[in-house]
């Protein structure tokens, strides 16, 4: 230290402020959920021994199978639709624009269920349908009853409709890469196609991803709405063994805890697909899903800052 310079002040130990009502609150939220997780476990006229027998029938096994393929081909359908139409609402031709713009008012316009009766209903006014070569006898014929059954029914319902959100969705992930990449791309001699596949994808992927986790979750559950058009899937078997034993609750259960297991499992995948493609856009990874859950359980305030020093002046070492 150089005569007549004043000492180091102490480091400061910043004390982290207490907040004791969010103990209460916890205590508070913990007491009220064990209530109603009592009351339901204990209801006198709930026979949990059905919950366990019809968790893992034939029945309700395949019921949970129909609904897993629904969601699955509904949003295959969805995606590759969603994507067209993206690119096509994007596209600097007027008609392709209106076009997609119409088809995504439309179908996100109307609801799903009004739909799915369209789709079931459509033998009424159109018994047959075909395709031919116009002023030949060459082309295919079919009856419309034969040709839409309640599986083709739900998959043009939930397909049709999700293929307007994923539009938006895809759309907002395009616009979200900075236009002077695909300026500079275009400068280079790439194809507009070629840009969009090297370029902005690949980096639109981190904002498609999160919302296209969250459709996939949500179309497994909205794939209930199939059992109008009296498609096996899980919520239909779970009505049809109800309407005979009587254990609507119990049922009720049953399919509760397969959507959850199903549901639990597509967050997991949302998660570490996210995470893939993250990578090069944080310093660090996202947490895994263990240590969320880690730090929700145990942490309850943020940890306690490092001490703070004294600011050092540029181009002087520690302690001058």
């Amino acid at each position: 230290m150089s005569a007549g310079s004043a000492p180091n002040p102490e480091a400061i130990q910043a004390i982290p402020v207490r907040h004791p009502w969010r103990w209460v609150a916890a205590v508070v939220i913990l007491a009220l959920a064990a209530s109603f997780a009592y009351t339901i476990a204990t209801a006198p006229d709930l026979e949990w021994n059905q919950v366990g027998y019809w968790l893992f029938q034939h029945s309700v096994v395949l019921g949970a199978l129909g609904t897993l393929v629904l969601t699955v081909l509904a949003m295959v359908i969805g995606i590759a639709l969603g994507v067209i139409l993206a690119l096509m609402r994007l596209s600097p031709n007027p008609v392709m624009s209106v076009v997609s713009w119409f088809y995504i008012w439309f179908f996100r316009g109307t609801p799903l269920l009004v739909q799915l009766f369209f789709w079931w209903n459509l033998p009424l006014i159109l018994p047959h349908v075909g395709i031919s070569i116009p002023f030949t006898s060459i082309g295919w014929h079919t009856d419309t009853v034969t040709l839409i059954s309640p599986f083709i029914a739900s998959i043009l319902g939930l397909g049709l409709n999700e293929g307007a959100y994923m539009a938006e969705v895809v759309r907002a992930g395009i616009i979200s890469v900075e236009q002077g990449q695909t300026e500079a791309a275009q400068a280079l001699g790439m194809s507009r196609l070629l840009v969009m596949r090297r370029i902005v994808l690949p980096q639109a992927m981190r904002v498609i991803i999160p919302p296209t986790g969250n459709e996939t979750i949500s179309m497994l559950k909205t794939s209930s709405l199939a059992s109008i058009t009296t498609f096996g899937e899980l919520f239909r078997t779970a009505q049809e063994i109800s309407s005979f034993n009587y254990r609507i609750v119990e049922l009720l259960i049953v399919v509760s805890i397969w959507y959850l297991s199903f549901t639990s499992i597509l967050t997991v995948g949302q998660y570490y697909l996210e995470r893939y493609f993250a990578r090069g856009a944080t310093r660090q990874l996202p947490m895994t899903p263990l240590q969320r859950f880690q730090r929700m359980l145990f942490t309850f305030h943020a940890p306690p800052p490092e001490p703070i020093g004294t600011i050092q002046p540029a181009g002087l070492p520690p302690g001058k």
